[in-house]
């Protein structure tokens, strides 16, 4: 494989660097991919502690001749100077959207690329997002959605907090009083005036407007407005996206819709490596220990990608 060195919104306030991995030994131009973060400050490999999900999907994919693009997120640039610009009224749009956008802008006048067949790989609120990129200008071939939800946002935080409240009786007690008083601010959230969300915080600068901007429509709803192909895939052992609630809530509201593949593996966790530990309070534990996406995810991956030409 080649790696070869670029930037993502080059000349723009918000630049940022990654990689663009090409297949070894093809003729002509080849199928693509542009992966999407989940959410926080991540670098290109989407880093977390010893695991590196962006940088094994990249090497894997181009062995099975397939390129791809993985950029450093915003935030995890920027975060300062973005909180400093735009605090209050920050949204996805420009924490994620725009630049997944540019990237497959990118890739679409690279002639090396097969612009009929560039696809969104997102994971986790990547995952989320990758039908409202596609909607907005993204224009992909079709959509790979690793360990979504069809939830909101909002949702997940209070359910993760309940998790970690049953996970432990020493923090039981703090973890109840915090999901009681962010279930609070969340109530009637989309009721408030885009003024009065963004005036109320979440947490540190982020505000409730965030949440409402991106809630008024989830992924299933975009995807039920779309008829493109889309590869939904879940760990088994995920303890942040649940396959017996969040994949399960894709089967049910998808079950009408056509061009739609479900993948899960009961072993693997949120970020595709064989799972250790089934608590969300292990965490740490859990991502510490270095381990790599496996051959099935990758040829699953490719085989749909190579299944829409």
């Amino acid at each position: 494989m080649y790696r070869e060195k670029i930037v993502i919104g080059k000349g723009t306030e918000y630049p940022l660097n990654g990689l663009l991995t090409l297949p070894d030994g093809t003729d002509g131009p080849v199928p693509a991919v542009v992966m999407v973060h989940g959410s926080g400050a991540s670098n290109m490999d989407e880093k977390v502690l010893s695991l590196t999900p962006f940088k094994d999907l990249a090497d894997g994919l181009a062995a099975h001749g397939i390129a791809s693009i993985r950029y450093d997120k915003r935030t995890f640039v920027h975060g300062r100077k973005m909180m400093k610009a735009n605090a209050a009224g920050m949204t996805v749009k420009e924490e994620t959207i725009e630049d997944a956008i540019l990237a497959l802008e990118l890739l679409r006048n690279d002639r090396r690329i097969d612009s009929d067949n560039i696809f969104i790989l997102g994971h986790s609120m990547g995952a989320m997002l990758a039908p409202r990129i596609d909607a907005e200008g993204g224009n992909a071939k079709g959509l790979i959605m690793m360990a979504g939800t069809p939830h909101r946002l909002e949702d997940i935080v209070l359910r993760q907090l309940e998790q970690s409240r049953k996970g432990s009786p020493v923090l039981g007690i703090v973890t109840g009083l915090e999901k009681k008083y962010f279930a609070k601010r969340f109530s009637g959230l989309y009721d408030m005036s885009d003024e009065e969300a963004k005036k109320k915080k979440f947490a540190g600068n982020v505000s409730l407007y965030y949440f409402k901007e991106m809630g008024k429509k989830t992924a299933a709803d975009y995807l039920m407005g779309s008829s493109k192909p889309v590869l939904i895939m879940q760990g088994g052992r995920d303890f942040q996206v649940l396959a017996d609630d969040d994949f399960k809530a894709f089967r049910e509201q998808l079950a009408g819709r056509g061009n739609t593949t479900f993948k899960l593996y009961p072993e693997l966790n949120h970020c595709f490596v064989t799972a250790k530990f089934d608590d969300i309070l292990k965490a740490s534990k859990e991502y510490g220990v270095e381990r790599h996406i496996g051959e099935e995810v990758i040829t699953d991956i490719a085989d749909f990608i190579y299944s829409q030409e």
